[in-house]
């Protein structure tokens, strides 16, 4: 499978971490490692679209919009401000006092 890359990358927020969503492979291996027990229509139309979308029957933004109601319907939608990023100059990180 070729990789179909996103014009923006979608986040998913798991028990303990973020995952960067970025392209088409990136969604199949989701869906793939998705709990057989949760798997139910949508999840099946995802697999299909984004099938389509590899041989080009299908397109690449429509499977990003729906991935992204997938995601918020499972409530596993994150945004960019859910992120803990860490702003510090070179002088905070001194350890040593020095």
């Amino acid at each position: 499978m070729t990789s179909h890359v996103f014009d923006r990358p979608l986040f998913v927020r798991g028990k303990h971490f973020i995952q960067e969503i970025c392209c088409l492979d990136d969604i199949v291996d989701f869906l793939e490692e998705w709990p057989e027990e949760k798997r139910d229509v949508a999840h099946v139309v995802m697999l299909r679209a984004c099938r389509d979308a590899v041989v080009g029957q299908f397109p690449l933004s429509a499977v990003r919009k729906n991935f992204e109601l997938f995601l918020k319907k499972n409530d596993m939608l994150a945004s960019i401000e859910e992120f803990p990023f860490h702003q510090q100059s070179a002088g905070d990180r001194d350890i040593g006092g020095v």
